[in-house]
């Protein structure tokens, strides 16, 4: 029995004695980490920020005139083109008034001309008829007609000549393409002109963006009935932090996530840079343009933008939280070499969201931790 107890607390000793070898084992050895292997493969630079939707240029649409609308003709998100119907104003006086102008002209030209013709017809007979008798008297016998009953005679005939002349510039007034035709026309058009301002007409193609205005209100000059954007080349307008300008350049490709649209990536291309930076935000503004647009783009739409900034067909990469210290391009980094850890310093080149180049301190196959909160001089470690 005392020899069956003894085996049994030999051999518990002799586990005990394992595990504590096991343990001081594992001690020496260290934590387990998760490192991330130096490798070469491409490498894309990218900025990525939010932007907003926008057309180069938008117009406001008003009315020159006053009045009541009878009818509106289009509504938001409305495409419409030049000398499309948008709007009618109440009218009803401006058309009595070219009525009105019309038959002035018609008057004109089938009663007034046509008289003022019978009439210097009928003064040209008259002074005649007033110069015959004139003559006529002059050549009497002396002391047949008195010398008042001469006088009269001349008179008439002057009377009548000075009606002639005045019925001759009547009728040259009143002859076609004259005077007074001229102006009663220009009157006429005048008020089409006015009337015309009655339907509110789009001058230029676009997309109604906003509508200020519904049937029975009233309008006056200057106020802005509709927002149009106006057809032309699509911007994306984009607020970059001011650390990103030296990366920036002019032709830079981009692609662009519509946050509406996330599956439905497009691309586009930097076509400016701000000159200036604002100051209370610390950005510049750049933008970029879209072509050909796709159709379900929404003015002033919120989209993600990833701007190609550089790429490297072949470059050393490790990830970005790797790094620590960070100074300019230069940066500290926890290596695994025989199993313990040695801070190492790198240079780094092109960064893109996630991954780093590294131009030096590191080779291809090298470990370095990930986490370098973990990382302790000559410690030693499992690697996971």
């Amino acid at each position: 029995m005392v020899a069956s107890d003894s085996k049994k607390i030999w051999i518990i000793a002799v586990v005990l004695i394992l595990l504590m070898a096991i343990l001081a084992w594992r001690s020496w050895q260290g934590p387990v980490v998760s490192t991330y292997i130096v490798k070469q493969q491409p490498l894309v630079q990218t900025v990525v920020a939010s932007g907003r939707l926008e057309n180069v240029s938008r117009t406001e649409i008003g009315s020159e005139i006053s009045g009541i609308v009878l009818e509106r003709r289009v509504q938001e998100g409305d495409q419409i083109q030049v000398g499309d119907l948008l709007l009618v104003i109440q009218s009803d006086d401006l058309k009595a008034q070219v009525r009105e102008a019309e038959n002035a002209i018609q008057e004109l030209r089938r009663i007034r001309y046509p008289q003022a013709q019978v009439e210097l017809q009928s003064a040209e007979f008259q002074l005649q008829q007033a110069s015959r008798e004139a003559k006529r008297r002059q050549n009497t016998e002396p002391g047949v007609l008195s010398l008042e009953e001469k006088e009269q005679a001349v008179e008439a005939e002057r009377l009548a000549r000075n009606n002639l002349a005045a019925a001759r510039l009547k009728a040259q007034s009143l002859a076609p393409g004259q005077v007074e035709e001229r102006t009663l026309i220009e009157r006429l058009n005048a008020l089409k002109a006015q009337l015309a301002k009655s339907e509110v007409r789009a001058q230029v193609a676009g997309t109604i963006l906003t509508r200020e205005v519904e049937a029975g209100d009233v309008v006056q000059p200057g106020k802005t009935l509709f927002t149009l954007a106006v057809d032309g080349p699509t911007q994306i307008l984009v607020p970059l932090d001011e650390q990103n300008l030296p990366f920036l350049a002019l032709g830079q490709q981009a692609q662009i996530i519509a946050d509406a649209y996330p599956e439905r990536p497009f691309p586009a291309q930097l076509s400016f840079i701000a000159p200036s930076i604002d100051p209370q935000r610390g950005t510049v503004d750049v933008k970029l343009s879209v072509n050909p647009v796709p159709d379900f783009l929404r003015q002033d739409m919120t989209v993600s933008v990833n701007i190609e900034t550089a790429r490297r067909d072949h470059a050393l990469v490790i990830n970005n939280d790797a790094l620590f210290d960070i100074k300019g391009n230069k940066a500290n980094v926890w290596v695994v070499r025989d199993h313990k850890l040695y801070r190492q310093n790198v240079e780094f080149g092109l960064k893109s969201a996630t991954q780093v180049e590294i131009l030096k301190g590191l080779k291809e196959g090298d470990q370095v931790l990930q986490d370098p909160a973990q990382g302790k001089l000559e410690q030693r470690v499992r690697i996971e």
